[in-house]
């Protein structure tokens, strides 16, 4: 077992000893013992593993305990101990975030359970803690690459943000690499040893996403059969990724709006707030102040959130690290599958970079990992991308001249030209269809049946 600081809040000398003997001289924990919580929270910084508490000497201010160590961000687990058959004040006990407790008069064997039970607990957070912060170590400057001016920019956005406590909004198109900037904005900031949490509402049942954020009570709601914590109670200390905030309704906005300005919680069923200190960070893909101008969202929220915006630029206006982040991924996931694969043809690596890439980083991640699982030798070549990939550089090259269609004064089939001009439409436009029926002169349903003809993926 490993030896921990213990710090023990009793005042009955009987007690004292009999805890003494267990954990000091039979187990070789170091404990402090305190006869009242101020000694306590004044050696707080000394960062022991467990707190005990005795909830029955007289004036034991136990609530004032935990509220004070919240108030310092300090999560030290607590075990109380308390009269036998109280659950009135176990209930309490847990209320104010007891991890366990004990009765009295202690019975040593089942008072030996709690503490194994306890120690175990606190030996697997401190293995979460230490996992953290390895993945934390891992996320540095090679994880993102910034070849670019535009992801330079980035970057310094982030130096100049990373310790401050006011939240950001980072915009900029699905698949850019919001997350990854969020993330990077919190491994290397203050709050790097506490949680990191990533909230995406799409991936929740609508009638549950408040719940899920805020926490609720025991029957609040169908289905609520006990309490649970929402994400900011979990990440209290962190920080949290909302993404696609655009799309959260009046009464989350409300609720978010109260966490930011008070740092309170309240969640679904209590009307007692809780206190929580956590870091937003916000993505979205849609335009904000268009939300905001339509009422869709509210001004006050929008304005706390953008108080340091970041943009995070699409892949096409990265071109420079197009080819550096196919290599990165080529590295990863080639290890991920345990295939020694050396490099790109020199005809995957211009299909890659000419490609427009709409679906932008997460959709250069997953053609590389397509890859590298068709490939058979150690070359990945243009036949191991996705079709769209390289036929768009053939379509491409061919329209860059009319000498590409029109060579060596060779008749070319209108339906040819006709195909070209389609493709080369949708690449102008971006994939807008409605743009690119109004650039070619045709209505919507004529370019959907070229489409359809001609075989031409979006």
């Amino acid at each position: 077992m490993t030896k921990h600081l213990i710090f023990l809040i009793e005042d009955d000398d009987s007690i004292r000893r009999l805890l003494l003997q267990k954990l000091e001289k039979s187990w070789g924990h170091t404990v402090r013992v305190f006869s009242d919580t101020d000694g306590a929270l004044a050696a707080l910084e000394e960062f022991p593993a467990l707190v005990i508490i005795d909830m029955t000497r007289p004036g034991a201010d136990t609530a004032g305990l935990f509220k004070e160590m919240r108030q310092r961000s300090h999560t030290v687990p607590v075990l109380v101990m308390v009269n036998a058959g109280d659950q009135t004040a176990v209930s309490q006990a847990f209320k104010f975030g007891a991890m366990d407790y004990i009765d009295l008069p202690i019975d040593m064997m089942r008072a030996e359970c709690v503490f194994r039970q306890v120690f175990k607990n606190i030996e697997l957070n401190n293995e979460l803690f230490r996992l953290r912060e390895e993945m934390a170590g891992a996320l540095d400057d090679s994880n993102i690459v910034a070849e670019s001016r535009e992801m330079q920019l980035v970057l310094r956005l982030i130096e100049k943000v990373k310790d401050r406590e006011i939240p950001v909004l980072l915009t900029g198109e699905a698949g850019s690499g919001k997350e990854m900037i969020a993330k990077t904005i919190h491994s290397r900031g203050s709050r790097r040893n506490k949680p990191y949490i990533t909230f995406i509402q799409a991936s929740v049942p609508p009638d549950l996403v408040a719940g899920e954020l805020f926490g609720f009570e025991k029957g609040a709601f169908p289905g609520a059969t006990q309490a649970k914590s929402g994400v900011f109670e979990q990440a209290d200390g962190g920080t949290v990724y909302i993404d696609e905030i655009g799309d959260f309704d009046a009464d989350l906005q409300t609720r978010l709006l109260r966490l930011i300005e008070f740092k309170q919680v309240t969640p679904i069923g209590s009307n007692d707030p809780k206190r929580v200190d956590v870091r937003i960070i916000a993505g979205s893909g849609r335009n904000m102040k268009d939300l905001v101008r339509k009422k869709q969202f509210r001004s006050d929220l929008y304005y706390h959130l953008a108080s340091f915006p970041i943009h995070v630029p699409p892949l096409r206006e990265r071109a420079t690290d197009i080819i550096l982040l196919a290599e990165q991924f080529l590295v990863e996931h080639g290890k991920e599958a345990g295939v020694n694969v050396k490099g790109f043809s020199r005809e995957a690596l211009e299909a890659i970079y000419h490609y427009p890439w709409p679906g932008n980083v997460r959709e250069l991640d997953s053609a590389i990992r397509r890859a590298i699982s068709l490939a058979q030798g150690d070359i990945i070549g243009v036949q191991h991308l996705p079709i769209v990939v390289h036929s768009f550089k053939d379509a491409s090259m061919e329209l860059e001249t009319e000498g590409k269609l029109f060579h060596d004064n060779k008749i070319v089939p209108l339906d040819k030209i006709k195909e070209q001009a389609v493709r080369r439409a949708i690449e102008i436009a971006r994939g807008n269809l409605a743009q690119t029926a109004r650039e070619l002169d045709i209505s919507r349903s004529t370019l959907y049946k070229l489409i359809e003809k001609y075989n031409i993926p979006l």
